[in-house]
């Protein structure tokens, strides 16, 4: 069903190629793992099986690729999408319409579908993601696992035989992951399925083949997964490949920090205050209830909840990023939120979206991180210092020249946190920070919050990841269902089994 013949793919711009001479061959009906570390090639060879390079992301592709016997880089769109869907890392980014409904049909219409059967495909595609009762509902006001349900929802409607899945459960809760996984067990073998994933230990039994990449793009392994995982085990740990916890030992496993908690929060004023604050967009339910929460300064919190319970509406409360709260207050390092201008409000608190497209506003990897610098009229020297430090840091020396929007997802992923830290802020709102890093810069990245942490800095992290939860944070509070249902030590939280349940973290 998919052929590679000496495939290689290279970025303007960029002097290593994203893929180095890549031959492989997926049977039909089998379900693959496409395993790399961050920025080793995996979303570029998802998006070269699909047509969206070279026809629409320009890059020079070298060898030879079949999918279903035609030839993506070549052959029409329409022919291309009727034998292949892509579902992105960020479900947004294919989004054309306005409601769900609309998003689905729109597929369903562009392949001539007759009209008297859409309605039945779209219902099925549904009740298949889970999200039945859901057409009507604008893709503007879905949390980000709604959204990514809904796009692989509008892919099912098409029927195509080859799935191409990137990063699919990032944005979902734990319990909506196992559900997703369970969906996609029922496609197999009627489907052939490309899995990106780092969520191994919920999905690699599903697998019939493991795609194994290193950092340059070359084909490391490709066979049976317990076979690729045993022969490859040393080099895939030396990569930062995730590994299921079936072949990797305690050694080996995610250790978040090795070093004791910080020291317990500063006295004084909470970092953020919220009293009694509730939140809808005009014409629609209320997304937020009475919430009230103290954020101690000099704390590491974790705020956690289902997909849809309002965590990113309540961050983008805190940042001034939506209209006021319907009712209540919300004071940041003691001042009233609507008293703080937009400069005062960015200089005490950072914030990192969920989607990092989000918050580029340049056209390199340099320039990304010198652009609050010279807003805030540092002298060159300094600035060019701090830029070459972070580069450094965040392992983007060699991209320093690429567009932001060029990057793997991990990449991207990197430079958000990254310009973040540029400035210094007294406090960091980071959602899903690590949405797509793999082992070895997931842990990075948690090492440099928690370095930041020890030295004063608040720091609020929304995910859905538990590990992350138990290693580093001090507070955990729940949302659910627009109310804060619990705030207290992660280990409280994990030993209230009804509540985690309840709230989709188990």
């Amino acid at each position: 069903m998919i052929q590679l013949k000496h495939l290689t793919v290279r970025y303007p711009n960029s002097a290593i190629p994203a893929l180095s001479d890549v031959s492989l061959a997926v049977d039909q009906g089998q379900t693959v793992l496409l395993l790399a570390p961050s920025g080793g090639g995996k979303s570029t060879l998802a998006q070269v099986l699909s047509g969206l390079i070279p026809q629409d992301i320009f890059a020079v592709v070298d060898g030879r690729v079949s999918v279903g016997g035609i030839d993506p880089l070549t052959a029409p769109p329409g022919q291309v999408a009727a034998q292949v869907g892509l579902l992105f890392q960020d479900p947004e980014a294919g989004f054309a319409t306005l409601t769900v409904e609309d998003e689905i049909a729109f597929g369903l219409e562009n392949l001539r579908v007759s009209p008297d059967q859409m309605a039945a495909r779209i219902q099925s595609s549904l009740d298949q993601v889970g999200l039945s009762g859901f057409n009507a509902r604008r893709l503007d006001s879905l949390s980000g696992g709604e959204s990514q349900r809904v796009a692989l929802a509008c892919l099912l409607a098409m029927s195509p035989p080859v799935l191409i899945l990137d990063e699919p459960t990032a944005n979902l809760d734990p319990a909506s992951t196992r559900e997703f996984f369970a969906t996609l067990a029922s496609l197999r073998p009627s489907h052939t399925i490309v899995l990106i994933e780092h969520k191994l230990d919920a999905c690699w039994h599903l697998a019939d083949g493991v795609i194994l990449l290193n950092a340059h793009g070359q084909l490391m392994a490709h066979g049976e997964p317990s076979h690729v995982f045993d022969e490859n085990r040393v080099e895939i740990l030396e990569s930062g490949i995730w590994l299921p916890a079936d072949f990797a030992d305690a050694a080996s496993s995610f250790a978040p920090v090795a070093e004791p908690m910080p020291p317990p929060p500063m006295p004084g004023l909470p970092a953020v205050h919220l009293e009694g604050v509730s939140f809808a967009f005009p014409g629609r339910p209320p997304i937020l209830q009475d919430v009230g929460l103290d954020i101690r300064r000099g704390s590491f919190f974790a705020l956690v909840g289902p997909n849809g319970s309002g965590k990113t509406t309540l961050a983008r409360l805190m940042m001034g990023l939506l209209p006021a709260p319907t009712r209540g207050e919300i004071h940041v390092f003691g001042d009233p939120l609507e008293k703080l201008s937009l400069a005062d409000l960015t200089e005490r608190v950072g914030f990192v979206f969920q989607n990092p497209e989000h918050q580029f506003v340049t056209d390199s990897v340099q320039d990304e991180l010198a652009f609050s610098l010279k807003a805030r009229r540092w002298p060159n020297i300094e600035v060019e210092k701090r830029v070459e430090e972070l580069l450094v840091r965040f392992e983007l020396v060699d991209k320093a020249t690429q567009n932001p929007f060029t990057l793997s997802q991990g990449q991207k992923r990197r430079l958000s946190v990254a310009t973040m830290l540029a400035v210094g802020q007294r406090m960091l709102i980071l959602d899903e920070p690590t949405l797509g890093q793999d082992r070895r810069t997931t842990s990075a990245l948690m090492g440099s919050m928690a370095d930041l942490n020890r030295q004063g800095v608040t720091i609020l992290i929304i995910t859905h990841d538990m590990r992350l939860v138990g290693g580093h944070a001090q507070q955990a509070a729940v949302l659910l269902d627009g109310r804060i249902a619990f705030v207290g030590s992660p280990q409280a939280l994990f030993r209230n089994a009804e509540l985690m349940h309840a709230a989709r973290l188990a």
